[in-house]
């Protein structure tokens, strides 16, 4: 079986004994590995990686206070396999008791991956999905040999977006009967807002899961966005003190604008927090990254970051009203919730029969980055997302030049 990603050899490896083949796991050799979005493009107007447009929010004040000048940290030293500090600014921060409530991983991907490791028996037991959804959990299942279950999000926009019954929102019962039929399912990945899709999963469905009887496994519930997606109440984290079986996965790479320094969080009652401390590498959050953190974290920082947050939703607002005013050449109403700091829109037939066009619309994503220098994201294959393109909120400038070679792109194609 060849490895994906290396080009074909005839050249004989030594020892001769060795077959690589032999020596990794078929499922890692089966391996579609995930497709980041600078794997496609590097330069231009990067609006396909739903990063902060605005940047980072840490304020001279308090660098020169905490201090951060990265040669001067002691580098030399192993980093604090703890880090209570970040995790008690964090905890005031989400309004839970404490440092006994957080986890710190290296991103996003090591709480998924350590999740997966610590609750699913590889090769025995599954976790649950929900597409269309974040190609993580899926690529971490196989890696660690673990089965996947598929419940899609609604897909009909007959009640509208999001909430309890509209596009994108859970389909409780289906998961409920997925659970019945397959007690091997230990783990359920939740992701809210979604990505792709931008919508919110409403508190009352993710309640439903929770309280479920027959599963007796663990929700995890992805917040990478939630800071776009207004108040606070939306978040899953007002249900961690009732919870035991839920974990909240948040990030500093989207609204703190910190997508560089790789530190994901894990939220949840003390004793899955212990666990997953048990289980971590020593030291997996280091020094410099620790002390961007805190410094992120630090009230003249958090006051920068929150005025950050509120530019960008109007700029969400204004990206979507300009994007509506390009239906003549075939844009299609927003998809999803708009509850994150990207935009979802369909790419119609040219024919002008109201069809989202997968062909066009990868036409579009092609010739923007290709030819114009601004670079989205092309969404068409997902589930419910057909001849979509995913569009991240840019600055004003950005926004403005995108639609500007939007419009360009769309006449000609």
């Amino acid at each position: 079986m060849p490895i994906h990603g290396l080009p074909a050899s005839s050249a004989s490896l030594t020892p001769a004994h060795f077959d690589i083949e032999r020596a990794i796991r078929p499922n890692i050799l089966a391996l579609q590995p995930y497709r980041c979005a600078r794997d496609d493009y590097h330069d231009g107007i990067l609006l396909d990686a739903n990063e902060n447009s605005l940047g980072h929010s840490i304020v001279s004040e308090s660098q020169s206070k905490d201090g951060h000048d990265s040669l001067s940290l002691p580098l030399h030293r192993y980093p604090d396999p703890s880090h209570p500090d970040i995790k008690a600014r964090i905890a005031s921060l989400r309004g839970l008791p404490g440092p006994q409530n957080v986890f710190l991983g290296v991103g996003s991907d090591e709480v998924i991956d350590l999740l997966q490791r610590v609750c699913v028996a590889p090769g025995k037991e599954k976790i649950l999905i929900t597409p269309p959804t974040y190609g993580m959990y899926a690529v971490s299942a196989q890696v660690n040999d673990i089965g996947v279950v598929k419940v899609p999000l609604e897909l009909g926009a007959d009640h509208g977006e999001g909430g309890d019954k509209g596009r994108f929102s859970l389909r409780v019962d289906e998961i409920k009967k997925a659970v019945d039929a397959d007690p091997s399912i230990r783990l359920i990945h939740l992701c809210s807002p979604g990505n792709p899709t931008g919508t919110l999963i409403s508190l009352s469905a993710i309640r439903s899961v929770l309280e479920y009887p027959s599963f007796t496994g663990i929700v995890v519930v992805d917040e990478a966005y939630i800071d776009f997606a207004g108040a606070a109440e939306h978040s899953a984290v007002s249900l961690i003190s009732e919870f035991a079986n839920l974990v909240v996965m948040q990030t500093l790479s989207k609204g703190f604008g910190l997508a560089a320094i790789r530190l994901g969080i894990a939220l949840a009652q003390p004793p899955l927090i212990q666990v997953l401390s048990n289980t971590k590498a020593p030291y997996n959050v280091s020094t410099p990254t620790a002390t961007l953190a805190l410094t992120a974290l630090s009230p003249a920082s958090l006051a920068l970051t929150q005025t950050k947050i509120q530019t960008l939703c109007i700029s969400r607002t204004y990206l979507l009203s300009s994007l509506a005013s390009l239906a003549d050449l075939g844009v299609g109403p927003a998809i999803g919730g708009n509850d994150a700091n990207f935009v979802v829109v369909p790419i119609l037939s040219r024919s002008r029969d109201g069809k989202p066009d997968t062909k066009r619309a990868s036409g579009v994503y092609k010739a923007l980055a290709d030819e114009k220098g601004v670079v989205v994201r092309y969404r068409g294959s997902e589930m419910g997302c057909e001849g979509a393109l995913r569009i991240t909120v840019g600055s004003d400038e950005e926004n403005v030049i995108l639609l500007q070679k939007m419009k360009e792109v769309l006449t000609i194609l």
